[in-house]
């Protein structure tokens, strides 16, 4: 049971276009452009080897935040989760397929956009181990987050609010323009958002080569504690 709801949720995330726009698209769009042109300046090195991290995170956010948080929302409108939850599948187990659709998703992603990011010269170096650990944790950040908005709000205003907070921390959470564009008091407000953790602490590893980025792994994981705890706890199956 577990795996065919995980089957059914992995392609209803594909096959809805707003959702594959938000997580392949967009972040596909980003990465060739500002590689290719001089837009923003993003320090010494090539431009793509700043990018690429940034965008990874950015996948990230949009199919574990973003594209979960409108899909749920919206499910849970018009019934679904409400029907699902009735079903012999337990709710933990709905919670699950949906996570694991959402890992099948990024699978794909970063193999898409590694693939695009050689292409266009990447040169990534560190461990690959503390790059999965992050993006592993990242996920659990921006999934509790995601859950908490669809199970506490309309989904009209999920569908506003997630899109409003993509595009608000896609400017201001490093992904693309680095953060010491902003001023100091910004930067260290900014740097506690799971996306500036999470595309510092990849960018910590790729580009300069450390091997592991604790205090950003550490902002993760109490974003992820605090929002699948919250989620948990406030999320309204009707």
């Amino acid at each position: 049971m577990l795996a065919a709801q995980t089957a059914l949720e992995t392609k209803m995330l594909l096959r809805n276009g707003e959702q594959l726009l938000l997580t392949i698209v967009i972040p596909t769009l980003l990465l060739v452009l500002f590689s290719s042109v001089d837009i923003v300046d993003t320090g010494a090195g090539k431009s793509v080897d700043f990018l690429a991290p940034g965008i990874l995170a950015l996948a990230v956010m949009s199919t574990a935040f973003t594209g979960q948080a409108i899909g749920t929302g919206f499910e849970r409108r018009y019934g679904v989760l409400k029907r699902l939850a009735s079903s012999p599948l337990p709710r933990w187990g709905l919670m699950t397929a949906k996570t694991a659709s959402v890992l099948v998703t990024e699978i794909m992603q970063v193999i898409l956009l590694t693939v695009i990011a050689f292409a266009l010269g990447w040169s990534p170096h560190g461990n690959p181990a503390a790059v999965l650990l992050l993006l592993i944790a990242g996920t659990a950040a921006f999934s509790g987050l995601g859950l908490l908005m669809a199970g506490t709000l309309k989904a009209e205003a999920t569908l506003a609010a997630a899109n409003l907070v993509f595009l608000l921390l896609l400017v201001g959470g490093g992904v693309i323009v680095p953060m010491d564009k902003f001023p100091q008091g910004a930067q260290d407000v900014l740097g506690l958002l799971p996306v500036s953790a999470l595309s510092d602490g990849l960018r910590d590893v790729l580009q300069h080569g450390a091997a592991m980025p604790w205090g950003d792994l550490g902002i993760l994981a109490v974003w992820a504690v605090v929002g699948l705890a919250a989620a948990g706890k406030f999320f309204r199956w009707e």
